[in-house]
């Protein structure tokens, strides 16, 4: 009823689960991530205690692989489970019940376990992998995992339809202010074409938590910008740089604030505001 993607960062510093399904708010169930121990998804008829005990093997030092054969020797219906592990070096595991519902099965390789049962096909998985081996590991890895998901739910995904899926995604300090180790933790819990809705929410997410790749100067022609775009949404202090900081606590973009200068995402998004789009 389920596909998900578990995956770590090729730098090795996030670790992170993509799941959507024909279910009622699939985060709420399916993924967990505990950093710097790696990240869980439990699927099909679901042990939730995959999560918690897994978490704990993996605190032991066990791998992925000596996790996940813990938790299905000890579960009396894992005919009916699946799961999927990437411990802290990026050592994945997955598992698939003989009586998971077709078509079911999963895929692993360095860094990465791709899963899923009741799929159209084999298909979904395939894309899935292809999907995640060709974006850019540069990129943030919520962006990997969605570009993975985003690819299985076209190719079929869940045959029964689709309602829910969401991103989890953490790294030891990677939270909100460096006070918590969740990095971005986006659901959909029922929505016609979930997948789609939660590349939307992904891309708030990063305006509002992305750090500036790079800011321009204020002055010149970016101050007139600047300017026009901030008195049009009625942030009409005289010091430019004060408006800027009001206009910034208003619309959640403190993160992206930088002495002096300005985030030319910050630009956009304003000019876009003002422009009413």
């Amino acid at each position: 009823m389920t596909f998900s993607l578990v995956a770590r960062s090729a730098d090795g510093e996030r670790w992170g689960v993509a799941v959507a399904s024909k279910f009622l708010a699939a985060g709420a169930v399916v993924p967990g991530v505990r950093a710097p121990l790696g990240a869980i998804a439990t699927q099909s008829f679901a042990n939730l205690r995959y999560l918690p005990d897994g978490f704990a093997l993996l605190g032991e030092g066990r791998t992925a692989q000596e996790t996940l054969d813990a938790l299905v020797a000890a579960d009396d219906g894992r005919a009916q489970r699946q799961a999927g592990i990437v411990d802290g070096q990026g050592r994945p595991a997955t598992f698939t019940g003989e009586e998971c519902l077709a078509w079911a099965g999963g895929v692993t390789g360095p860094g990465y376990a791709i899963q899923g049962n009741i799929l159209t096909g084999p298909e979904v998985i395939v894309e899935m992998e292809r999907a995640f081996l060709a974006s850019d590991p540069e990129q943030p890895l919520a962006l990997r995992l969605h570009a993975a998901l985003l690819a299985g739910d076209r190719a079929g995904g869940d045959s029964r339809g689709r309602q829910s899926a969401a991103i989890l995604v953490g790294g030891v300090g990677a939270g909100y202010g460096g006070g918590s180790d969740i990095a971005v933790d986006l659901r959909v819990d029922d929505h016609q074409d979930p997948v789609v809705e939660l590349g939307r929410l992904l891309r708030m997410h990063d305006l509002v938590f992305g750090k500036p790749a790079e800011t321009w100067p204020v002055e010149g022609e970016v101050a007139e910008r600047l300017r026009r775009a901030l008195d049009s949404l009625g942030y009409v202090e005289p010091d430019l740089m004060d408006a800027l900081e009001h206009a910034a606590g208003v619309e959640n973009l403190e993160e992206r604030l930088v002495p002096g200068a300005v985030d030319p995402v910050v630009l956009s998004y304003l000019e876009e505001r003002a422009a009413g789009l």
